[in-house]
């Protein structure tokens, strides 16, 4: 019986309530980039609900908005920088050239 009685106080921890990340006067729209920007990755994911701490109906919105301003071109689809830059090649890319080259040489 003491057991049972134990499980229904609460625990004396005290918790630090985090702020919510929208707050009521924001504006949900493809403009607002500034608040768009902190619910995306680095790589330009959208990141999860539980991680952005949203309602349902916020994460929605949210979703929708970063889908238009990627539309638009406010917001890259990808965000991979190193990917996109000249004379860097990864290595898969560099593997099928090489390969090219050799079949190009071998038919010749």
């Amino acid at each position: 019986m003491h057991k049972f009685k134990r499980l229904l106080h609460k625990s004396k921890r005290s918790f630090r309530r985090r702020l919510p990340p929208i707050k009521s006067g924001d504006q949900i729209d493809y403009r607002n980039m500034s608040l768009i920007s902190r619910f995306i990755s680095e790589q330009g994911k959208i990141l999860s609900r539980r991680v952005n701490r949203l309602t349902l109906k916020q994460q929605r919105l949210i979703t929708i908005a970063i889908k238009q301003a990627r539309i638009l071109s406010l917001l890259p689809f990808l965000n991979n920088e190193k990917q996109f830059e000249r004379g860097e090649s990864t290595a898969r890319t560099a593997g099928l050239r090489t390969r090219n080259k050799m079949n190009r040489l071998t038919l010749q």
